[in-house]
């Protein structure tokens, strides 16, 4: 396993120990062998079952058998349940290593799977071996789709730009996922406790943008992806999608519950896996040059501190760069500003003092961009605030916050 945002080294499961026998229940234990690929061939009826190793590894291959006790009632059901998970842990297998995973930490499942073309066997690669350009762009796709998902759970627009990005981000840092075998497939681990809610919005978003699609090529009316956007669709959905799809010959994306967790109210206990096919991208880019263009301003009025100052002429008014302190779910904002509500962001500035504007966060940019600006005000602060505040200036600037346009 290793984090969602790394490409680079894959984590060792080992870290995180063998689950503790007394807290495994034998039938999640049992669901996600059956999950994973591994067989159940016989055992005695109500007792306890003998399951083999995915093929190649099942009889006939290297791996070993394990018994699983149906429930705690058998008398030596502690027993099985440590020599079955000791196998897990000392097993090669990266299925073994998944069903680790899921017991340790309860966790739904999402598989993303791409139709690469094969290239034929040359002198650097066996046929079939993906290219790391197509490994990195299924990565890249996943995470836009789960970030998309955790935009949706905060909140519904047909277009996010920098809203609620820094909070939808946070909430995908403990997603792990598996090796990544050919660059074909993906699978990511959301863990249930904070993650759920991401997982379930996806769920629903993915089957409401199929529909759509559906809908947009049969009657040729894009009226279903207005209505879907309460489903959690959005311009960054059909981003992720596009990304997912470009280059391939389809792609499929296929989602799990925990089974320690139970089944989210609203969705189907096994959901159907949902396939998107070249034929979609007319349909998804039209979608997304429809979100961003539909997309209202909106009317704000955030409290922020003054990082950047800049005129053209030593007189007249002048544009300004807010670290956002409250008001709008955006890190920056910029504004112009004239003479006077210039020279007061510049007094506040100088004596280390947020202020407060009214405006209209504008689409084009990512709703960074306050147009209007009006009611520039400094926001009184004791110096012990004030202190605080100027460090937290000094330790927070992201070079990625900072706009393409800023000089």
């Amino acid at each position: 396993m290793e984090p969602l945002t790394s490409p680079s080294e894959y984590g060792d499961f080992s870290d995180s120990g063998t689950p503790d026998p007394a807290h495994v229940d034998p039938a999640v234990l049992g669901a996600l062998l059956h999950r994973h690929g591994w067989q159940r061939r016989g055992g005695a009826a109500g007792r306890y079952g003998r399951w083999t190793p995915p093929a190649p590894h099942g009889p006939g291959g290297a791996g070993a058998s394990l018994l699983v006790p149906e429930s705690r009632a058998f008398p030596d059901c502690a027993d099985l349940l440590e020599e079955a998970l000791t196998a897990l842990s000392r097993s090669a297998l990266p299925s073994a290593r998944e069903v680790l995973y899921g017991l340790s930490v309860p966790s739904d499942e999402i598989r993303w799977e791409r139709r690469i073309p094969e290239g034929p066997e040359g002198p650097y690669g066996p046929r079939g071996a993906a290219a790391w350009t197509v490994q990195e762009q299924l990565r890249s796709a996943a995470r836009q789709l789960l970030l998309a998902g955790a935009l949706a759970d905060r909140a519904r627009a047909g277009y996010y730009g920098a809203r609620h990005r820094g909070h939808a981000e946070r909430a995908l840092d403990g997603v792990l996922v598996g090796p990544v075998p050919g660059g074909r497939t993906l699978t990511a681990y959301v863990p249930v406790d904070g993650g759920r809610g991401t997982v379930t919005r996806l769920h629903h978003a993915l089957h409401a943008a199929r529909e759509a699609v559906d809908y947009r090529r049969a009657t040729g009316g894009m009226d279903a992806f207005d209505a879907a956007v309460e489903a959690g669709v959005s311009r960054e959905l059909a981003d992720a999608l596009i990304a997912l799809v470009r280059g391939s010959e389809g792609a499929r994306i296929a989602l799990a519950w925990a089974p320690a967790a139970g089944v989210p109210a609203g969705c189907a206990a096994r959901p159907e896996p949902v396939e998107f096919s070249p034929g979609d991208l007319p349909v998804l880019r039209e979608a997304a040059a429809r979100y961003t263009r539909d997309e209202p301003a909106v009317p704000v009025r955030v409290a922020g501190a003054v990082v950047r100052m800049r005129r053209s002429a030593p007189g007249g008014g002048g544009t300004i760069r807010l670290r956002v302190l409250a008001g709008a779910e955006v890190p920056y904002v910029r504004a112009v500003l004239d003479e006077e509500a210039y020279r007061v962001a510049g007094h506040a500035h100088l004596v280390g003092l947020p202020i407060r504007v009214s405006g209209r966060l504008q689409r084009r940019g990512g709703f960074r961009r306050l147009t209007d600006a009006t009611d520039v005000t400094p926001v009184p602060m004791d110096e012990v605030e004030r202190d605080r505040l100027m460090k937290s200036l000094d330790e927070a600037l992201d070079p990625e916050d900072v706009l393409p346009t800023d000089d």
